[in-house]
């Protein structure tokens, strides 16, 4: 891997780990303030909000600069984010802000990939991202979960200032205070990020963004392979958005967990999410990622196995096959993705859409289980319907890419000749 590299990797799993740990802490706040049932699961759709609405310009704004000053930026916005939920704001609102700092961050951290990387190590790239994205999700959640529980939060609020009252009275606004600093060290190491020798593309007016945009979105939902790695990433990360918070609603129904102890749950996932990702970019080569795409309707009916268990002996290994299987999914479909935007449109403008999409998804999907918790819908019913959706929705678009390969075979040979033409320089 190119000099650089290691940095990008760096910085984006210290970041995305203080995205999830702050995740938590939000819960715990508004666990303790004892607001509506209903606010929980609506921390991801307002985490998603900036990445739909600002979809058509945070991709030709991570084109028009280089990228490591886009991330220093972003990181930046969410760290205010961050000060907002510590001194009192809503934490549905100062999340929302977080998540306007994701949503400019992400096209960067993707595109810089297809800058600094060749198409033959870009399946490579793609897994060490994945894995440490998903790695950082899940110790995040991990690491949110021990700077509440009782020992830390205990130690750190036992902390004074000499002739200072910080207001730091609670375990979630103690957890915040550690949290910023990680932010901290995830904008330092942005400004280590190496500028490639890609040419920057000036923005244009906002109108003329949205309309690019759009343009941009059909062109990607035409393409043969295009629009079949964008539905099967689009589904998985929307579904892998909310399954982050309806899993303490799970451990609670199943195993009597409080917030802190399903936040410790959720760490051995990383186990096999690595694995997966590692597996797949190790053996999955770019012009063979649609043969994934039937292992995907597994994973809904797995999802609906969560329903049946009642012990950490049987939750510890079913966690760990769900992240292998899901981290072995993602990194083949990411890459095809990724390689067709960026032939297609630009690396910003490609990730953009991709966000656009995927974010548009976990929106949806968390309005609808936002819904379902109003009317009273049980954490195991909810789990029911996202893998019912998971399974029914990845069987169309395998029926989809079939009939892709039956009515446009010579474009969709056409293409992979393409992805394994340019994999193999």
């Amino acid at each position: 891997m190119k000099k650089g590299f290691s940095t990008i990797m760096s910085a984006q799993f210290f970041s995305s780990l203080a995205d999830n740990a702050l995740l938590v802490a939000a819960v715990e706040l508004l666990r303790i303030s004892q607001a509506p049932a209903w606010q929980v699961p609506a921390l991801a759709p307002m985490f998603a909000l900036f990445y739909v609405i600002l979809a058509p310009l945070v991709g030709a704004f991570a084109d028009s600069i280089p990228k490591g000053r886009v991330m220093f930026v972003s990181n930046s916005i969410k760290i205010v984010g961050c000060l907002m939920m510590l001194f009192g704001s809503h934490p549905l609102l100062a999340y929302a802000v977080v998540g306007l700092g994701a949503a400019a961050y992400s096209p960067a951290k993707y595109g810089i990939l297809t800058e600094l990387l060749p198409p033959s190590q870009l399946v490579k790239g793609n897994g060490w991202i994945e894995g440490l994205t998903v790695a950082s999700i899940v110790l995040g959640i991990l690491l949110g979960g021990q700077l509440i529980g009782p020992r830390i939060a205990g130690e750190l609020l036992g902390l004074d200032l000499p002739l200072l009252d910080t207001g730091v009275d609670t375990a979630p606004e103690a957890a915040i205070v550690v949290i910023l600093f990680v932010y901290g060290f995830a904008a330092l190491l942005n400004l280590k990020i190496p500028r490639t020798s890609a040419p920057l593309i000036p923005m244009d007016r906002v109108g003329a963004l949205v309309r690019d945009f759009s343009r941009c979105n059909a062109r990607l939902w035409a393409d043969r392979l295009g629009q079949i790695s964008l539905a099967t990433t689009t589904l998985l990360w929307g579904i892998f958005g909310n399954l982050r918070l309806i899993v303490f609603a799970w451990a609670a129904a199943a195993l009597g967990y409080t917030t802190a102890q399903a936040s410790n749950l959720a760490g051995v996932v990383v186990i096999g999410s690595i694995l997966g990702a590692v597996v797949a970019s190790m053996t999955t080569r770019l012009d063979r990622a649609t043969r994934v795409i039937p292992l995907a309707i597994g994973v809904g009916f797995l999802m609906i196995g969560l329903v049946f268990i009642r012990t950490l002996a049987q939750a510890v290994p079913f966690l760990v096959l769900m992240g292998a299987i899901c981290g072995f999914l993602i990194v083949p479909m990411n890459a095809l993705l990724q390689h067709r935007g960026h032939n297609l449109m630009g690396a910003g403008r490609s990730i953009a859409v991709q966000n656009f999409n995927e974010q548009a998804c976990i929106l949806g999907l968390g309005a609808l289980y936002v819904g379902m918790t109003r009317v009273g819908l049980t954490a195991f019913g909810a789990i029911t319907v996202f893998g019912l959706l998971v399974a029914v929705t990845m069987e169309i678009i395998r029926r989809w890419h079939r009939r892709n390969t039956v009515l446009y075979r010579d474009e969709v040979e056409r293409l992979l000749v393409i992805a394994r033409s340019d994999q193999g320089h």
